[in-house]
Protein backbone atom coordinates (compact mmCIF):
# COMPACT_ATOMS: atom_id res chain seq x y z
CA UNK A 1 0.00 0.00 0.00
CA UNK A 2 1.44 3.36 -1.00
CA UNK A 3 2.34 5.78 1.78
CA UNK A 4 0.47 9.14 1.92
CA UNK A 5 2.18 12.13 0.37
CA UNK A 6 3.87 14.55 2.77
CA UNK A 7 1.41 17.19 3.90
CA UNK A 8 -1.66 15.16 2.80
CA UNK A 9 -4.36 14.33 5.33
CA UNK A 10 -3.08 11.49 7.51
CA UNK A 11 0.56 11.94 6.56
CA UNK A 12 3.04 12.03 9.42
CA UNK A 13 0.53 10.65 11.97
CA UNK A 14 0.73 7.18 13.42
CA UNK A 15 -2.50 5.16 13.50
CA UNK A 16 -4.08 5.20 16.94
CA UNK A 17 -5.69 2.15 18.56
CA UNK A 18 -9.42 1.91 18.04
CA UNK A 19 -10.16 1.56 21.75
CA UNK A 20 -8.13 4.37 23.25
CA UNK A 21 -5.71 7.24 22.99
CA UNK A 22 -1.95 7.21 23.12
CA UNK A 23 -0.25 4.47 25.18
CA UNK A 24 -3.57 2.57 25.48
CA UNK A 25 -5.34 5.12 27.76
CA UNK A 26 -9.15 5.56 27.34
CA UNK A 27 -10.02 8.11 24.71
CA UNK A 28 -11.76 11.19 26.27
CA UNK A 29 -15.25 11.98 24.97
CA UNK A 30 -15.47 14.78 22.43
CA UNK A 31 -17.78 16.83 24.74
CA UNK A 32 -19.21 16.47 28.30
CA UNK A 33 -21.98 13.87 28.62
CA UNK A 34 -25.44 15.35 28.36
CA UNK A 35 -24.18 18.69 27.06
CA UNK A 36 -24.41 20.28 23.69
CA UNK A 37 -21.47 20.01 21.37
CA UNK A 38 -19.29 23.13 21.22
CA UNK A 39 -19.80 25.37 18.26
CA UNK A 40 -17.51 24.45 15.39
CA UNK A 41 -15.15 27.16 14.08
CA UNK A 42 -16.04 28.72 10.79
CA UNK A 43 -14.78 26.72 7.83
CA UNK A 44 -12.37 29.13 6.22
CA UNK A 45 -11.32 26.60 3.64
CA UNK A 46 -14.90 26.36 2.39
CA UNK A 47 -15.13 30.08 1.90
CA UNK A 48 -11.83 30.08 0.13
CA UNK A 49 -13.00 27.28 -2.09
CA UNK A 50 -16.25 29.14 -2.83
CA UNK A 51 -14.31 32.18 -3.91
CA UNK A 52 -12.20 30.04 -6.17
CA UNK A 53 -15.25 28.49 -7.79
CA UNK A 54 -16.63 31.94 -8.58
CA UNK A 55 -13.72 32.60 -10.97
CA UNK A 56 -14.15 31.63 -14.61
CA UNK A 57 -13.01 28.09 -15.34
CA UNK A 58 -9.70 27.91 -17.22
CA UNK A 59 -8.62 24.57 -18.69
CA UNK A 60 -5.41 23.24 -17.21
CA UNK A 61 -2.86 22.40 -19.95
CA UNK A 62 -0.86 20.17 -17.53
CA UNK A 63 -3.37 17.95 -15.70
CA UNK A 64 -0.62 15.55 -14.60
CA UNK A 65 0.77 18.30 -12.36
CA UNK A 66 -2.48 18.76 -10.50
CA UNK A 67 -2.47 18.01 -6.80
CA UNK A 68 -4.45 18.78 -3.71
CA UNK A 69 -4.18 22.44 -2.62
CA UNK A 70 -3.23 21.18 0.84
CA UNK A 71 -0.57 18.67 -0.28
CA UNK A 72 3.06 19.36 -1.00
CA UNK A 73 3.97 19.54 -4.69
CA UNK A 74 7.27 17.65 -4.29
CA UNK A 75 7.74 14.39 -2.50
CA UNK A 76 10.39 14.25 0.21
CA UNK A 77 12.29 11.71 -1.87
CA UNK A 78 12.69 14.34 -4.60
CA UNK A 79 13.85 17.07 -2.25
CA UNK A 80 17.59 17.48 -1.72
CA UNK A 81 18.65 15.56 1.34
CA UNK A 82 21.05 17.04 3.83
CA UNK A 83 24.04 14.77 3.89
CA UNK A 84 25.23 13.56 7.26
CA UNK A 85 28.58 12.16 6.02
CA UNK A 86 31.48 13.81 7.79
CA UNK A 87 34.47 14.99 5.83
CA UNK A 88 38.01 14.07 6.82
CA UNK A 89 41.38 15.20 5.53
CA UNK A 90 44.05 12.63 4.61
CA UNK A 91 47.55 13.03 3.20
CA UNK A 92 48.76 10.54 0.58
CA UNK A 93 52.39 10.28 -0.57
CA UNK A 94 53.74 9.24 -3.95
CA UNK A 95 56.89 7.25 -4.60
CA UNK A 96 58.93 10.45 -4.94
CA UNK A 97 57.72 11.48 -1.43
CA UNK A 98 55.56 14.29 -2.78
CA UNK A 99 52.26 14.44 -0.92
CA UNK A 100 48.71 15.34 -1.80
CA UNK A 101 46.01 16.35 0.69
CA UNK A 102 42.47 15.12 0.05
CA UNK A 103 39.17 15.90 1.74
CA UNK A 104 37.18 12.66 1.67
CA UNK A 105 34.07 11.21 3.37
CA UNK A 106 34.61 9.35 6.61
CA UNK A 107 33.37 6.07 5.09
CA UNK A 108 35.60 6.09 2.00
CA UNK A 109 37.37 2.85 1.08
CA UNK A 110 40.92 2.35 -0.13
CA UNK A 111 39.68 1.56 -3.65
CA UNK A 112 37.76 4.84 -3.77
CA UNK A 113 40.84 6.80 -2.70
CA UNK A 114 42.84 5.11 -5.47
CA UNK A 115 40.18 5.93 -8.05
CA UNK A 116 40.13 9.54 -6.88
CA UNK A 117 43.91 9.86 -7.23
CA UNK A 118 43.85 8.17 -10.64
CA UNK A 119 41.30 10.72 -11.80
CA UNK A 120 43.15 13.71 -10.38
CA UNK A 121 46.56 12.64 -11.73
CA UNK A 122 45.24 11.39 -15.12
CA UNK A 123 46.79 7.95 -14.64
CA UNK A 124 45.91 4.82 -16.60
CA UNK A 125 43.76 2.51 -14.49
CA UNK A 126 45.21 -0.98 -14.92
CA UNK A 127 43.66 -2.20 -11.62
CA UNK A 128 47.05 -2.43 -9.90
CA UNK A 129 47.03 0.89 -8.02
CA UNK A 130 47.08 0.31 -4.28
CA UNK A 131 47.07 2.29 -1.07
CA UNK A 132 49.98 1.33 1.22
CA UNK A 133 50.38 1.86 4.94
CA UNK A 134 54.02 2.34 5.90
CA UNK A 135 55.47 2.53 9.43
CA UNK A 136 58.69 4.47 9.08
CA UNK A 137 60.35 3.84 12.46
CA UNK A 138 59.85 0.07 12.49
CA UNK A 139 60.37 -0.41 8.74
CA UNK A 140 57.04 -2.19 8.22
CA UNK A 141 54.43 -1.83 5.52
CA UNK A 142 51.32 -3.45 4.11
CA UNK A 143 48.92 -3.06 1.20
CA UNK A 144 45.54 -1.87 2.45
CA UNK A 145 42.79 -4.07 1.06
CA UNK A 146 40.41 -2.39 -1.38
CA UNK A 147 37.38 -2.79 0.87
CA UNK A 148 39.01 -1.43 4.03
CA UNK A 149 37.88 1.94 5.36
CA UNK A 150 40.74 4.41 5.36
CA UNK A 151 39.54 6.20 8.50
CA UNK A 152 39.45 2.93 10.42
CA UNK A 153 43.02 2.25 9.36
CA UNK A 154 44.11 5.68 10.58
CA UNK A 155 42.26 5.23 13.87
CA UNK A 156 44.66 2.37 14.73
CA UNK A 157 47.74 4.58 14.38
CA UNK A 158 49.70 5.42 17.52
CA UNK A 159 51.27 8.78 18.23
CA UNK A 160 54.86 7.63 18.66
CA UNK A 161 54.93 5.83 15.29
CA UNK A 162 55.38 7.86 12.10
CA UNK A 163 52.87 6.29 9.73
CA UNK A 164 52.20 7.38 6.14
CA UNK A 165 49.87 6.44 3.31
CA UNK A 166 51.51 5.78 -0.07
CA UNK A 167 49.89 5.53 -3.49
CA UNK A 168 51.75 3.13 -5.76
CA UNK A 169 51.29 0.07 -7.96
CA UNK A 170 51.22 -3.48 -6.66
CA UNK A 171 51.09 -5.94 -9.55
CA UNK A 172 50.93 -8.97 -7.23
CA UNK A 173 47.86 -7.82 -5.33
CA UNK A 174 45.58 -10.45 -6.87
CA UNK A 175 48.10 -12.46 -8.87
CA UNK A 176 47.40 -15.61 -6.85
CA UNK A 177 43.89 -15.76 -8.35
CA UNK A 178 45.45 -16.09 -11.81
CA UNK A 179 48.18 -18.59 -10.98
CA UNK A 180 47.67 -20.11 -7.51
CA UNK A 181 50.00 -23.07 -8.10
CA UNK A 182 53.06 -20.82 -8.14
CA UNK A 183 52.09 -19.25 -4.82
CA UNK A 184 51.50 -22.50 -2.93
CA UNK A 185 54.32 -25.04 -3.42
CA UNK A 186 53.48 -28.70 -2.86
CA UNK A 187 55.81 -29.14 0.10
CA UNK A 188 54.04 -26.38 2.08
CA UNK A 189 50.38 -27.21 1.53
CA UNK A 190 48.29 -30.25 2.43
CA UNK A 191 44.63 -30.84 1.66
CA UNK A 192 41.99 -32.73 3.62
CA UNK A 193 42.11 -36.51 3.23
CA UNK A 194 38.79 -36.66 1.39
CA UNK A 195 40.01 -34.18 -1.24
CA UNK A 196 41.52 -35.36 -4.47
CA UNK A 197 45.24 -34.62 -4.59
CA UNK A 198 45.12 -33.43 -8.23
CA UNK A 199 43.24 -30.13 -8.01
CA UNK A 200 42.82 -27.56 -10.74
CA UNK A 201 43.42 -23.84 -10.31
CA UNK A 202 39.75 -23.16 -9.62
CA UNK A 203 39.58 -26.07 -7.17
CA UNK A 204 42.41 -24.68 -5.06
CA UNK A 205 40.84 -21.21 -4.98
CA UNK A 206 37.46 -22.63 -4.00
CA UNK A 207 39.05 -24.41 -1.06
CA UNK A 208 40.74 -21.23 0.14
CA UNK A 209 37.63 -19.06 0.00
CA UNK A 210 35.30 -21.80 1.26
CA UNK A 211 33.95 -21.48 4.79
CA UNK A 212 33.85 -25.23 5.44
CA UNK A 213 37.24 -26.52 4.30
CA UNK A 214 40.66 -24.91 4.29
CA UNK A 215 44.04 -26.30 3.23
CA UNK A 216 46.74 -26.57 5.86
CA UNK A 217 49.94 -24.56 5.38
CA UNK A 218 52.96 -25.89 7.23
CA UNK A 219 56.69 -25.27 7.37
CA UNK A 220 59.53 -23.83 9.40
CA UNK A 221 59.64 -20.18 10.47
CA UNK A 222 61.86 -18.15 12.75
CA UNK A 223 59.92 -16.55 15.62
CA UNK A 224 61.22 -13.77 17.80
CA UNK A 225 60.81 -14.55 21.48
CA UNK A 226 58.63 -12.06 23.35
CA UNK A 227 60.72 -9.50 25.22
CA UNK A 228 64.02 -10.91 23.90
CA UNK A 229 66.32 -10.28 20.95
CA UNK A 230 66.79 -13.96 20.14
CA UNK A 231 65.00 -15.87 17.36
CA UNK A 232 63.94 -19.51 17.47
CA UNK A 233 63.20 -21.81 14.53
CA UNK A 234 59.87 -23.60 14.97
CA UNK A 235 57.51 -25.72 12.91
CA UNK A 236 54.32 -23.72 12.21
CA UNK A 237 50.87 -24.77 11.01
CA UNK A 238 48.18 -22.49 9.63
CA UNK A 239 44.63 -23.67 10.21
CA UNK A 240 41.26 -22.02 10.07
CA UNK A 241 41.31 -21.43 13.84
CA UNK A 242 44.65 -19.59 13.70
CA UNK A 243 48.41 -19.99 13.56
CA UNK A 244 50.08 -22.67 15.72
CA UNK A 245 53.59 -23.97 16.31
CA UNK A 246 54.70 -27.38 17.43
CA UNK A 247 56.60 -27.80 20.69
CA UNK A 248 57.95 -31.19 19.58
CA UNK A 249 59.62 -31.19 16.19
CA UNK A 250 57.10 -31.55 13.34
CA UNK A 251 54.41 -33.22 15.42
CA UNK A 252 50.84 -32.19 14.57
CA UNK A 253 49.20 -33.81 17.59
CA UNK A 254 46.92 -31.43 19.49
CA UNK A 255 48.87 -31.83 22.74
CA UNK A 256 52.05 -30.63 21.00
CA UNK A 257 50.48 -27.59 19.28
CA UNK A 258 50.60 -24.18 20.92
CA UNK A 259 48.55 -21.22 19.77
CA UNK A 260 50.57 -18.32 18.32
CA UNK A 261 48.23 -15.74 16.79
CA UNK A 262 44.77 -15.10 15.38
CA UNK A 263 44.00 -12.53 12.70
CA UNK A 264 40.58 -10.97 13.33
CA UNK A 265 41.94 -8.18 15.56
CA UNK A 266 45.39 -7.73 14.01
CA UNK A 267 46.96 -6.70 10.71
CA UNK A 268 49.82 -8.37 8.88
CA UNK A 269 52.85 -6.32 7.83
CA UNK A 270 55.91 -7.07 5.73
CA UNK A 271 59.39 -6.09 6.80
CA UNK A 272 60.75 -3.52 4.35
CA UNK A 273 64.21 -3.11 5.86
CA UNK A 274 65.22 -6.75 6.06
CA UNK A 275 67.17 -7.63 9.17
CA UNK A 276 68.59 -4.17 9.88
CA UNK A 277 66.10 -3.06 12.52
CA UNK A 278 64.71 -6.31 13.90
CA UNK A 279 67.94 -8.31 13.82
CA UNK A 280 66.20 -11.20 12.04
CA UNK A 281 68.29 -14.11 10.71
CA UNK A 282 67.06 -13.50 7.12
CA UNK A 283 65.63 -10.63 5.05
CA UNK A 284 62.19 -12.24 4.62
CA UNK A 285 60.36 -11.08 7.72
CA UNK A 286 56.71 -10.34 8.43
CA UNK A 287 54.76 -9.70 11.60
CA UNK A 288 51.32 -9.26 13.18
CA UNK A 289 50.40 -5.98 14.83
CA UNK A 290 47.28 -5.91 17.05
CA UNK A 291 44.84 -3.13 16.36
CA UNK A 292 45.16 -0.16 18.73
CA UNK A 293 48.23 -1.68 20.34
CA UNK A 294 50.86 0.07 22.35
CA UNK A 295 53.49 0.00 19.60
CA UNK A 296 56.34 -2.24 18.52
CA UNK A 297 56.45 -4.12 21.85
CA UNK A 298 53.21 -5.93 20.94
CA UNK A 299 54.45 -7.14 17.55
CA UNK A 300 54.61 -10.86 16.87
CA UNK A 301 57.50 -11.17 14.45
CA UNK A 302 58.25 -14.07 12.12
CA UNK A 303 60.88 -14.70 9.49
CA UNK A 304 61.02 -17.13 6.53
CA UNK A 305 63.97 -18.77 4.81
CA UNK A 306 63.23 -17.39 1.33
CA UNK A 307 60.85 -15.12 -0.55
CA UNK A 308 58.68 -17.95 -1.90
CA UNK A 309 58.03 -19.24 1.61
CA UNK A 310 57.13 -15.78 2.92
CA UNK A 311 54.81 -15.13 -0.03
CA UNK A 312 53.05 -18.45 0.57
CA UNK A 313 52.46 -17.72 4.26
CA UNK A 314 51.27 -14.14 3.74
CA UNK A 315 48.96 -15.03 0.84
CA UNK A 316 47.38 -17.90 2.77
CA UNK A 317 46.80 -15.66 5.80
CA UNK A 318 45.15 -13.01 3.62
CA UNK A 319 42.80 -15.63 2.16
CA UNK A 320 42.06 -17.00 5.61
CA UNK A 321 41.24 -13.57 7.04
CA UNK A 322 39.17 -12.10 4.20
CA UNK A 323 38.04 -15.14 2.19
CA UNK A 324 35.41 -14.39 -0.42
CA UNK A 325 35.81 -10.64 0.10
CA UNK A 326 39.19 -10.78 -1.65
CA UNK A 327 37.67 -12.49 -4.66
CA UNK A 328 34.92 -9.86 -4.81
CA UNK A 329 37.57 -7.12 -4.72
CA UNK A 330 39.40 -8.87 -7.54
CA UNK A 331 36.30 -9.18 -9.72
CA UNK A 332 34.77 -5.77 -9.00
CA UNK A 333 36.52 -3.85 -11.83
CA UNK A 334 35.21 -6.38 -14.37
CA UNK A 335 31.62 -6.62 -13.18
CA UNK A 336 29.01 -5.23 -15.53
CA UNK A 337 31.30 -5.47 -18.58
CA UNK A 338 30.05 -8.25 -20.81
CA UNK A 339 32.58 -10.50 -22.48
CA UNK A 340 35.40 -9.30 -20.25
CA UNK A 341 37.44 -11.33 -17.84
CA UNK A 342 40.50 -10.45 -15.73
CA UNK A 343 42.71 -12.36 -18.16
CA UNK A 344 41.79 -10.47 -21.34
CA UNK A 345 41.04 -7.02 -19.94
CA UNK A 346 43.05 -4.06 -21.22
CA UNK A 347 43.89 -1.12 -18.97
CA UNK A 348 41.27 1.62 -18.76
CA UNK A 349 42.07 5.27 -18.91
CA UNK A 350 40.57 7.72 -16.49
CA UNK A 351 37.29 9.50 -17.19
CA UNK A 352 39.04 12.70 -18.23
CA UNK A 353 41.24 10.84 -20.73
CA UNK A 354 38.29 8.96 -22.19
CA UNK A 355 36.76 12.30 -23.17
CA UNK A 356 39.76 13.17 -25.38
CA UNK A 357 39.85 12.59 -29.15
CA UNK A 358 42.78 12.36 -31.59
CA UNK A 359 43.23 15.53 -33.68
CA UNK A 360 45.37 16.36 -36.71
CA UNK A 361 46.65 19.95 -36.91
CA UNK A 362 49.15 19.43 -39.75
CA UNK A 363 46.97 20.98 -42.49
CA UNK A 364 45.22 24.32 -42.84
CA UNK A 365 42.20 22.91 -41.02
CA UNK A 366 42.15 20.68 -38.00
CA UNK A 367 40.34 17.38 -38.24
CA UNK A 368 39.35 14.51 -35.94
CA UNK A 369 41.21 11.28 -36.65
CA UNK A 370 38.61 8.53 -36.95
CA UNK A 371 40.90 5.68 -37.95
CA UNK A 372 42.30 3.95 -34.79
CA UNK A 373 45.47 2.83 -36.61
CA UNK A 374 46.22 6.37 -37.75
CA UNK A 375 45.50 7.71 -34.27
CA UNK A 376 47.96 5.23 -32.76
CA UNK A 377 50.72 6.14 -35.22
CA UNK A 378 50.20 9.85 -34.53
CA UNK A 379 50.40 9.20 -30.79
CA UNK A 380 53.67 7.28 -31.17
CA UNK A 381 55.14 10.02 -33.34
CA UNK A 382 54.15 12.72 -30.83
CA UNK A 383 55.62 10.63 -28.02
CA UNK A 384 58.97 10.43 -29.79
CA UNK A 385 58.90 14.15 -30.47
CA UNK A 386 58.16 14.78 -26.78
CA UNK A 387 61.15 12.65 -25.82
CA UNK A 388 63.42 14.64 -28.11
CA UNK A 389 62.20 17.89 -26.55
CA UNK A 390 62.31 16.47 -23.02
CA UNK A 391 65.90 15.29 -23.29
CA UNK A 392 67.16 18.87 -23.58
CA UNK A 393 68.74 19.27 -20.16
CA UNK A 394 71.16 21.50 -18.31
CA UNK A 395 74.57 20.13 -17.46
CA UNK A 396 76.47 20.78 -14.23
CA UNK A 397 77.67 24.20 -15.51
CA UNK A 398 74.15 25.36 -16.38
CA UNK A 399 74.47 25.22 -20.18
CA UNK A 400 72.03 23.21 -22.32
CA UNK A 401 73.17 19.93 -23.86
CA UNK A 402 71.69 18.30 -26.93
CA UNK A 403 70.05 14.92 -27.14
CA UNK A 404 73.04 13.41 -28.91
CA UNK A 405 75.09 13.90 -25.75
CA UNK A 406 72.34 12.69 -23.43
CA UNK A 407 71.18 9.07 -23.21
CA UNK A 408 67.43 8.78 -23.64
CA UNK A 409 67.15 6.12 -20.92
CA UNK A 410 67.67 8.73 -18.21
CA UNK A 411 64.20 10.14 -18.87
CA UNK A 412 62.47 6.77 -18.45
CA UNK A 413 60.59 5.77 -15.32
CA UNK A 414 62.27 2.35 -15.20
CA UNK A 415 65.78 3.82 -14.91
CA UNK A 416 66.89 4.43 -11.32
CA UNK A 417 70.48 5.65 -11.81
CA UNK A 418 72.73 5.02 -8.77
CA UNK A 419 70.85 2.76 -6.37
CA UNK A 420 72.18 -0.26 -4.52
CA UNK A 421 71.26 -3.88 -5.07
CA UNK A 422 69.25 -3.92 -1.82
CA UNK A 423 67.33 -0.78 -2.81
CA UNK A 424 66.49 -2.30 -6.20
CA UNK A 425 65.15 -5.43 -4.52
CA UNK A 426 63.05 -3.32 -2.15
CA UNK A 427 61.50 -1.33 -5.02
CA UNK A 428 60.62 -4.47 -6.98
CA UNK A 429 59.22 -6.09 -3.86
CA UNK A 430 56.97 -3.08 -3.22
CA UNK A 431 55.51 -3.39 -6.71
CA UNK A 432 54.89 -7.13 -6.37
CA UNK A 433 56.84 -10.23 -7.37
CA UNK A 434 55.12 -10.72 -10.73
CA UNK A 435 57.04 -12.07 -13.71
CA UNK A 436 58.29 -9.15 -15.79
CA UNK A 437 58.52 -6.38 -13.18
CA UNK A 438 61.92 -4.81 -13.76
CA UNK A 439 64.16 -1.76 -13.42
CA UNK A 440 67.54 -0.71 -14.82
CA UNK A 441 70.25 0.86 -12.66
CA UNK A 442 73.90 1.80 -12.82
CA UNK A 443 76.32 -0.93 -11.85
CA UNK A 444 78.20 -0.35 -8.60
CA UNK A 445 81.05 -2.75 -9.44
CA UNK A 446 81.59 -1.50 -13.03
CA UNK A 447 80.82 2.20 -13.54
CA UNK A 448 80.51 1.85 -17.35
CA UNK A 449 77.80 -0.81 -17.28
CA UNK A 450 74.19 -1.17 -16.21
CA UNK A 451 72.28 -3.82 -14.26
CA UNK A 452 68.86 -5.22 -15.18
CA UNK A 453 66.95 -6.25 -12.02
CA UNK A 454 63.78 -8.23 -12.64
CA UNK A 455 61.28 -10.54 -11.00
CA UNK A 456 60.82 -14.10 -12.22
CA UNK A 457 59.40 -17.12 -10.42
CA UNK A 458 58.90 -15.20 -7.15
CA UNK A 459 62.62 -14.39 -7.16
CA UNK A 460 64.55 -11.21 -7.92
CA UNK A 461 67.42 -11.67 -10.36
CA UNK A 462 70.15 -9.25 -11.46
CA UNK A 463 71.85 -9.24 -14.90
CA UNK A 464 74.74 -7.02 -15.90
CA UNK A 465 74.42 -5.15 -19.20
CA UNK A 466 77.83 -4.72 -20.85
CA UNK A 467 78.23 -2.50 -23.98
CA UNK A 468 80.74 -3.97 -26.44
CA UNK A 469 82.22 -1.71 -29.16
CA UNK A 470 83.40 -3.09 -32.50
CA UNK A 471 86.88 -2.10 -33.69
CA UNK A 472 87.02 0.58 -36.33
CA UNK A 473 83.30 1.38 -36.11
CA UNK A 474 81.01 3.35 -33.85
CA UNK A 475 78.59 0.48 -33.52
CA UNK A 476 78.15 -1.17 -30.18
CA UNK A 477 76.45 -4.32 -28.97
CA UNK A 478 74.73 -4.95 -25.67
CA UNK A 479 75.57 -8.15 -23.82
CA UNK A 480 73.39 -9.35 -20.95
Amino acid sequence: MAAPLPGAPGAGRAAEPAGGGPCGSPRPPPWPPGGDPPPSPPDRRKKKGDSILENPSIPNPFPELCCSPFASVLSTSLLPKATSRKKQVIKVYSEDDTSRTLEVPSDITARDVCQLLILKNHYVDDHSWTLFEQLTHTGLGRAIEDHELVMEVQSNWVMEEETKLYFRKNYAKYEFFKNPLSFFPDHMISFPSETNAALSHSGILQMFVSSSTYPEIHGYLYAKEQGKKSWKKLYFLLRRSGLYFSTKGTSKEPRHLQFFCEFSNSDMYMSLTGKKISGAPTNYGFCFKPNKSGGSRDLKQLCADDEQSRTCWMTAIRLLKYGMQLYQNYMQPYQGRSGCSPLNMTPMRSISENSLVAMDFSGHRSRIIENPTEALSVAVEEGLAWRRRGCLRLNSHGSPIAMSNMAIHRSQSWFHHKISREEAQRLILQHGLVDGVFLVRDSQSNPKTFVLSLSHGLKIKHFQIVPVFFRGTKQKKILI
